[in-house]
């Protein structure tokens, strides 16, 4: 199915023909409603026939809330479903029931346990030099490989990137060298010159015998690809599968979602970032003014902890289990240096016991000095978070934060926006990217440390989603990804309190989404 839109392509107006969501999408949703809808009503026709029936729900209502707050979980996730529940009791509790799980099914969690591995490496002698030249960066590698089953590497030939399509260039170049296998995992794929610049790559190399995998999430790509899409690349000999494919059942499955932007090319080489595969991401369209993102190419060692993190979202979705020889795709690289990165990924439960990208941002904070700058396109986060970032500006850091102009989702940018009165009042800098929609995550401390990936500073991706990103200690990385943040400070208005002002009906909405921002 499709539709015509109006685009604008190098300030040209043009019409362009793209997918709108499949029929297979749409079942599935109205299934999901569907079976909401008559899970809640058979208890309210319980509750109205039933004689004494309302005793036992009310009883179920104080359970239910007592659960919620003796859950070992973020309080600012139990206030709005404890709301739900005691303002709308029927309703709140079933909703509850239903789709407060963020955890994975029984199912997935099963076949976890035959794929679930770590990558072999000893990081010993890497902490013991990490520790001596740098002890506070010491222990942030530390916690991170902990709470993502990961290692500390040494030595990578690192390479910035401050717009998608300087990406996009190197990716075409190394993909025409790969050798053995191509593993591509991304939230978003959209057909469009990006896209088919690299599928036209992707069937060359699969015809000669590369093994080609592709996995896109069936959530991100709804609007982007037919609903069969994966049977189509399949024909060209690329073994595709969607991520957690929607069929409608109303257990929480629109959270866990891959939110992951990954390139592994011969386990040698890896790219990863904010950027996505769609043509807006390298400023092919405009879609919302100039689209500003960030990436990362890395070698050595530590690709091999992509490897393994694709493998495993890989056989997680496929239908039946199979073996996997994970040691086959493992490298072993030549490559000396004195940088230091901690490739990790982040997801739900059991995966990852911890909020992963949480702590390594918080940590990153905590423990600055001097400067602590942040780009992100939604800002959208928890108590915790924002006290972290107020209190490293309260005690002198320099904190700055740079978010979209234009915005694509106007509901969550108003809820950017009831930020930042807060965050000024506590001395951070607040920018406004002018240009169009600032869509990079980029996180970087005292011209030493930095992490960029996928994460946004909001609850889709510090407690939902899969994500992933880079932990990185190397001077000359870090002062290119400075020298970039200031360039695009140059490009954005800095807010001020006068006129971000919020009038008393903004004020009240933005406390009421607040609340339940968590659930969105």
């Amino acid at each position: 199915m499709k539709r015509k839109i109006e685009i604008v392509t190098n300030g040209k107006k043009e019409e362009r023909e793209i997918n709108y969501i499949p029929v297979r999408y749409i079942f599935a949703i109205l299934f999901t409603l569907i079976e909401t809808l008559m899970v809640v009503g058979v208890v309210f026709l319980l509750a109205y026939y039933v004689k004494y029936f309302y005793i036992a729900l009310y009883i179920t209502v104080i359970v239910v809330v007592i659960t919620i707050v003796v859950k070992n979980e973020n309080p600012d996730y139990k206030v709005p479903w404890i709301l739900f529940v005691i303002g709308l009791p029927i309703v709140g509790v079933m909703l509850y029931f239903m789709y407060n799980k963020r955890v994975l099914p029984k199912k997935i969690i099963k076949k976890l346990n035959s794929y679930k591995h770590s990558v072999p490496h000893d990081d010993q002698k890497n902490f013991e030099e990490l520790k001596e030249e740098k002890p506070y960066l010491a222990s942030q590698a530390n916690n991170l490989c902990k709470i993502s089953d990961t290692h500390l590497y040494k030595g990578s030939n690192l390479k910035y990137y401050s717009l998608g399509e300087k990406m996009f260039k190197d990716m075409l170049e190394d993909l025409k060298k790969a050798k053995k296998f191509i593993f591509l995992e991304y939230f978003i794929i959209e057909e469009g010159i990006f896209w088919n610049s690299i599928l036209d790559i992707l069937k060359e190399k699969a015809s000669i015998g590369v093994e080609v995998k592709v996995l896109y999430d069936d959530i991100g790509c709804m609007s982007k690809l037919p609903g069969n899409y994966y049977k189509q690349l399949r024909k060209y000999n690329i073994d595709a599968i969607p991520f957690s494919k929607l069929k409608g059942q109303a257990d929480g499955e629109f959270n866990n979602r891959s939110h992951r932007k990954i390139l592994v090319i011969d386990g040698v080489i890896c790219y990863t970032g904010g950027v996505n595969i769609a043509d807006e991401y390298i400023n092919e369209i405009e879609v919302y003014g100039h689209w500003k993102d960030t990436g990362i190419r890395f070698t050595g060692d530590a690709v091999n902890e992509y490897t393994k993190l694709f493998l495993v979202d890989f056989h997680l979705n496929v239908k039946k289990e199979q073996e996997v020889d994970f040691n086959k795709y493992y490298i072993k690289s030549n490559i000396t240096g004195s940088n230091y990165l901690v490739p990790f990924g982040d997801g739900p439960n059991p995966i990852y016991e911890k909020n992963v990208c949480k702590i390594s941002i918080m940590n990153l904070i905590n423990q600055a000095v001097n400067y602590v700058y942040i780009t992100s396109p939604y800002l959208i986060v928890d108590n915790e978070m924002m006290r972290c970032i107020e209190n490293a500006a309260l005690r002198g850091v320099d904190v700055r934060l740079i978010v979209p102009h234009i915005p694509d989702k106007k509901m969550v940018f108003e809820q950017t926006k009831a930020y930042y009165q807060v965050l000024m009042k506590s001395n951070v800098l607040v920018y406004e990217y002018t240009l169009g929609f600032i869509h990079a995550k980029s996180y970087i401390a005292d011209d030493e440390v930095g992490i960029i990936g996928t994460m946004n500073l909001d609850y889709r991706s510090l407690t939902h989603h899969f994500e992933n990103g880079v932990w990185v200690y190397d001077q000359k990385f870090i002062k290119e990804m400075k020298e970039d943040f200031l360039e695009t400070i140059e490009k954005s208005e800095k807010m001020n309190g006068v006129k971000q002002k919020p009038n008393l009906l903004k004020k009240i909405l933005g406390s009421i989404v607040r609340i339940f921002s968590p659930l969105l």
